[in-house]
């Protein structure tokens, strides 16, 4: 071996084990083969490739065995090897890696479930991924997700057998000898298990999932019906369920030519599946009155409405339809809070202004405690320059708490930066400071301070900073700015500088919970760190350097302080 190589062989010898060592040793050795495989590739030589490249195959592989065994819950470890093993096609070698991998990890079902597959479409063996699926059930006999693959295998199974069974009658070859089971030909062995399976999952979603497998196949009509009826026997309230019913209406188009069809027909044809969905969605809500059916419903207008299509007809339909929906739902009062916001988005492009205030208005009656609703309500009328843009603001605060509130204040104060005097902004940030909980009142500081700056100038943010320098709490970014803004000054004085670090130091540069804020030690540390860099940076100019010092001794004792 290479001195690489005997120094990562000497690593792997010593008392104390590191797994580091193994990975690296394992990396540096799939690195040559890769290596060893392009210059092979390259010149076209394979003398003695077998004898090579295989005893290196098998110190991986012995290296692997060694970590794995080591460091046995390491599932990581354990795929990489599988990794390796398919790499490299070392099927035996894969077949013993998995039966240890699940000897040690039987409680995770996606290890069943990569074996299983392996097996079925690696080793095409069926006989041994069912025997893996079969004993993945008995420690989690309740695993959606391991039915649902065992179903998968089982029809694969079946479709490779009718496959099979076709051949050798297309080659009139005599049968006799090969013993082919109509049962397991028609997925009889699938049924068996989704039988078994709805014994112990319960839930729309598993029948959904398993009827959505079925339908790759071509031979399991009686299957989907079975799966279909018992769904709407035993989930006929569930809104998903009549999800499925109602889409499946989109499928199941006409039995039409399609050879000569026109444009004009397609779109009347889609017309046509679109109402038939609707139909039993109208059905649904009437059955099922629920907000989750309503959503249902109305998802399925906004995906129809989202698809493109070339006919202003279809798409004008589609619009009218889902706007009807939205309506209904809310006149119902049934119309989910999050969906709001999609109503009014639609209504404003479809220049409905006045309907999309009166639903504004609706909703914050409705939902009078969502902050989100109010902002909703707000930005349609700021979008639309309304007049009553102040006095719904103010209606908003009377109906929340002050801890809810700082979505509004960041939407007011933006929006009266636009549209007020510089005069009334300030007033709305100083009002905001004393409406807002503490927590809220830090992001409002920091709005502030940036405001003043780009309206005011320097002279404007420091005097913003010195009415403010006293009014806790602060976040570190709100001294972090000044800094910056008093860097970016062409006599940036460091008499001020130094000010600014002293008061976010005051605050933040402990981990004590004395006077200053409580920190964390890493981020007192980067302060800190930041501090002296930007001290540094300005050490150069007048009087910089005497000021850094002075600095840097009073940070050292304050850190050596620093419990």
């Amino acid at each position: 071996p290479t001195d690489g190589a005997s120094a990562l062989e000497h690593k792997i010898q010593r008392r104390a084990l590191r797994k580091e060592d193994f990975i690296h040793y394992i990396q540096y050795e799939i690195n040559l083969l890769e290596l060893i495989k392009k210059r092979r590739a390259r010149i076209g030589y394979s003398f003695k490739k077998d004898e090579i490249e295989n005893s290196i195959v098998q110190r991986v592989h012995s290296l692997f065995k060694r970590a794995t065994g080591k460091w046995k819950e390491d599932v990581q470890l354990w795929l990489s090897h599988v990794a390796f093993c398919k790499q490299w096609n070392a099927k035996h070698q894969l077949s013993k890696v998995f039966s240890c991998m699940l000897a040690i990890h039987p409680n995770k079902p996606a290890l069943w479930i990569m074996a299983a597959k392996w097996e079925m479409e690696a080793r095409l063996s069926s006989e041994s991924a069912r025997h893996l699926f079969l004993r993945a059930l008995r420690f989690h006999p309740e695993c959606s997700k391991l039915y649902q693959e065992y179903f998968r295998m089982e029809l694969m199974h079946a479709e490779k057998q009718r496959k099979e069974k076709k051949e050798f009658e297309q080659a009139k070859m005599d049968l006799g000898e090969f013993n082919y089971s109509e049962e397991i030909l028609n997925g009889e062995m699938a049924r068996i298990i989704y039988r078994d399976a709805t014994q112990k999952i319960k839930g729309v979603e598993f029948h959904l999932a398993v009827l959505s497998i079925a339908k790759l196949f071509d031979f399991t009509q009686d299957l989907q019906k079975e799966i279909l009826e018992s769904l709407q026997a035993k989930y006929a309230d569930d809104p998903l369920t009549w999800d499925y019913m109602a889409r499946r209406e989109l499928e199941l188009g006409s039995l039409q030519s399609t050879e000569h069809t026109t444009k004009q027909m397609k779109v009347s044809e889609m017309t046509q599946r679109e109402e038939r969905c609707c139909a039993v969605f109208e059905e649904a809500v009437t059955a099922v009155p629920t907000e989750d059916m309503w959503k249902c419903y109305i998802t399925f207008c906004l995906e129809r409405y989202n698809r493109k299509t070339n006919s202003e007809e279809l798409k004008q339909k589609r619009l009218e339809r889902t706007l009807s929906v939205f309506n209904k739902a809310h006149e119902s009062s049934l119309l989910p809070e999050g969906l709001y916001k999609q109503w009014l988005q639609l209504l404003l492009e479809s220049s409905l202004c006045e309907k999309a205030l009166e639903v504004a208005e609706a909703a914050t009656k409705h939902f009078s405690l969502s902050v989100e609703i109010w902002q909703m309500r707000l930005q349609v009328l700021i979008q639309l320059k309304s007049d009553a843009v102040t006095q719904c603001f103010e209606e908003a605060l009377k109906h929340m708490k002050s801890k809810d509130t700082l979505p509004l204040w960041t939407l007011w104060v933006e929006w009266s930066e636009g549209t007020n005097s510089k005069e009334d902004t300030e007033a709305l940030y100083q009002r905001s400071l004393r409406a807002t909980a503490p927590a809220e009142s830090v992001t409002m500081k920091e709005k502030y301070l940036d405001w003043a700056y780009r309206n005011g100038g320097y002279k404007k943010v420091k005097r913003v900073f010195t009415s403010l320098h006293e009014n806790r709490p602060f976040s570190l970014d709100f001294f972090r700015k000044m800094i910056q803004i008093e860097k970016e000054q062409e006599s940036c004085k460091m008499l001020h500088l130094r000010e600014y670090y002293e008061r976010a130091l005051r605050e933040f540069g402990s981990t004590n919970s004395g006077k200053g804020a409580k920190s964390s030690p890493r981020q007192t540390r980067k302060l800190w760190q930041h501090s002296l860099a930007s001290y540094e940076d300005v050490a150069g100019r007048t009087g910089g350097k005497l000021c850094f010092q002075i600095h840097f001794i009073a940070n050292w004792t304050l850190m050596k302080n620093c419990k």
